[in-house]
């Protein structure tokens, strides 16, 4: 759509823009159409999508509330973004779960057709009194740029020639406020047009054809009505040469599902149970079956690692996948897979706990269960995904490791990275870190527990091979024979075998991230998801002349065998996680060295504003001190100093 305005168009570096509304107001497929459009223009992004913890709440209600944030920028970032530029407030619950992360002067877009008594009452705009407040006429908003637009009846008249009902036409809304959204970032239309098309085929062609008439409607309302004084363009970021899609952390590890069939020249089972972040793997990868990829819906978590398991033996890449809740019970099987000494990925998506927790939302407190949470002496190699692109890498890596050293390996993702997208470029399949897989087939001298000298990882052999029979199980082996074997003695040698085997990979394993200064006052020290955050705030640190570095962690457990020496070169330690302090009590375990502890678990991921307060403050602090995680307070993005952006 060509477009022929006469507004002012004005370049600009970066926008962050946040859309909510009640969970069936289509906020996430806007958000992800918005997301994929500007992928196709060339930004760089990142996305925060942010879910309902009700599986329905009450429509209006404020635990209703679903948003999607999206940063997208001419340059290179590495978050969604501190705080929104403009939010898009689809009703009062909206607006009021979201202003406190507005800044004044920002823009805020509200559905005014939403903003009436019914509607505000149950989003809590009510005096103690009984009385209803309406934030549109009791200047509490003076401070934003506030558009009033009634999306509602632009939606109903931008489709009454399709002869929807009223409730199926105010279903548009969403497409309506995209409109709008495109218009003022100078976005296409046609990649979203066609996606309609797609989308709704056959006999549902009637309503594409009103989604595009609504996201039209709001296009040209947005350019006649005089909403805005500017229009904006956000150029191109100049991302490195190469083919790009946008890409999810779950999309993503379920690309390097079918890719480690690929270049491992072995098929992949994958066995799961639904549970929420992790359920978009299993549907992404059951499309996956002319792949070398076979997948199992199991009637419970144990079914679903064991049936891994058994695939495992059988002599595939057995991979299973669950959140929190679920590796709790997949423990005595993930034991069985250590005693067995089986190949097996399994992919933990965090979310907040305990319990069921807040299942919708992002959390790193599953790091202890996934390095000590099972009975008696289970290790197991443990990596983390630092970014959504980066899962399809860090999951290579797992099945590399759990192929070489025969033993299960913990790949740990979170909320946050499986349902946040950014631009990811396509590897060339011929030029991924090969993973080659040796089967035993020679007979002479065959014994199941048989070693390799240098990675005491034993045999696999597929059942069924002539002369290869054998059997393995859970109760304790003899060294090297495999038969059961109770003795003191060899179980002492057993387990401190496997110890060993694992504590290899610490010298065979992705080095540490490392940026900055090479020994200096301050080292920010991170794993997992916290990557963009700590990027952006050590790079804001660099802009006002402070010497730290940075050091993030792919492999997570055991530790690299250079952090140590990296620790030592720093006077003080920041350790930046979503939990309580899980990797700083390992590390403080594993070195006996002093560090500080910055903890948040509030659902949501560190802001760049919080981390770079967190450095100026640490870098005040005594040298070669420590702090405890409780002792930390988390600061809110508001009370960041105002020359504190979104990194």
């Amino acid at each position: 759509m060509t477009n022929e305005t006469t507004h002012k168009v004005r370049s600009i570096e970066q926008v962050v823009i946040r859309l909510a509304g009640d969970s069936g107001d289509g906020m996430q497929i806007t958000g992800n159409e918005f997301t994929k459009t500007s992928a196709i223009v060339g930004n760089d992004l990142a996305t925060l999508p942010d879910f309902p913890a009700e599986i329905r709440a009450p429509a209006g209600t404020l635990p209703g509330v679903s948003g999607f944030q999206i940063r997208f920028a001419s340059k290179d970032i590495h978050t969604p973004g501190d705080d929104p530029d403009i939010l898009v407030a689809m009703n009062p619950a909206a607006l009021k779960v979201n202003l406190p992360d507005m800044r004044p002067g920002k823009t805020i877009i509200i559905n005014t057709a939403m903003f009436v008594e019914k509607e505000l009452r149950k989003a809590l705009y009510v005096k103690d009194d009984g009385t209803i407040i309406n934030p549109l006429n009791d200047h509490s908003l003076s401070n934003y740029h506030v558009i009033p637009v009634d999306l509602n009846k632009l939606a109903l008249e931008g489709t009454k020639e399709f002869g929807l009902s009223p409730k199926e036409s105010l279903r548009c809304k969403n497409f309506v406020a995209l409109g709008m959204m495109y218009w003022l970032y100078s976005r296409p239309l046609e990649p979203t047009i066609a996606w309609l098309r797609d989308y709704f085929k056959g006999d549902k062609v009637n309503f594409a054809n009103a989604n595009i008439a609504a996201m039209k409607t709001g296009y040209n309302y947005a350019e006649t009505a005089e909403l805005f004084v500017e229009q904006y363009k956000i150029p191109a970021a100049h991302l490195p040469a190469g083919t790009y899609r946008n890409v999810m952390g779950n999309q993503a590890v379920a690309l390097a599902i079918a890719a480690a069939a690929k270049i491992s020249g072995v098929p992949v089972f994958y066995g799961s149970y639904p549970i929420t972040p992790a359920s978009d793997i299993l549907h992404q990868i059951s499309k996956y079956k002319n792949y070398g990829v076979y997948t199992f819906q199991a009637e419970d978590e144990i079914a679903a690692i064991c049936s891994a398991i058994g695939a495992s033996f059988a002599g595939m890449i057995g991979v299973t996948g669950s959140s929190g809740p679920g590796i709790a019970l997949k423990g005595e099987a993930m034991g069985l897979a250590v005693m067995t000494e089986l190949p097996l990925v399994i992919i933990d998506v965090q979310r907040g706990g305990p319990s069921t927790g807040l299942p919708t939302k992002t959390e790193q407190a599953d790091l202890l269960q996934a390095v000590l949470g099972r009975n008696s002496e289970a290790p197991m190699p443990v990596v983390a995904a630092s970014s959504p692109a980066d899962c399809f890498d860090r999951f290579l890596e797992a099945v590399r490791i759990a192929t070489k050293y025969m033993t299960p390996v913990v790949f740990l993702s979170d909320g946050y990275l499986a349902n946040g997208s950014e631009p990811w470029r396509l590897p060339d399949i011929d030029k991924l870190p090969k993973i080659d897989i040796n089967f035993r087939t020679e007979r002479d001298g065959f014994q199941p527990y048989l070693r390799d000298p240098g990675t005491l990882a034993r045999v696999w052999a597929k059942p069924g091979t002539p002369g290869l029979e054998h059997r393995i199980g859970g109760i304790e082996k003899r060294d090297g024979v495999g038969s059961i074997n109770y003795d003191a003695e060899n179980h002492d040698s057993m387990v401190r075998l496997r110890w060993r085997k694992i504590y290899k990979v610490a010298d065979d394993c992705a080095a540490p991230l490392m940026a900055g200064p090479e020994r200096g006052p301050l080292l920010v020290l991170g794993w997992g998801s916290t990557l963009g955050s700590i990027t952006s705030a050590v790079e804001m640190a660099h802009a006002h002349k402070m010497p730290i570095a940075r050091c993030h962690l792919q492999q997570v457990w055991p530790f690299p065998s250079s952090l140590g020496a990296i620790l030592s070169r720093y006077d003080r330690i920041l350790i930046p996680e979503m939990n309580l302090g899980q990797m700083w009590r390992l590390v403080r375990s594993e070195y006996a060295v002093q560090a500080y502890s910055f903890a948040k678990v509030q659902g949501r991921p560190f802001t760049t504003g919080e981390l770079f307060r967190k450095i100026q403050q640490t870098l005040e602090l005594p040298a070669h001190g420590s702090s405890h995680p409780l002792d930390t307070k988390l600061e809110r993005a508001s009370e960041v100093a105002a020359d504190v952006s979104g990194g």
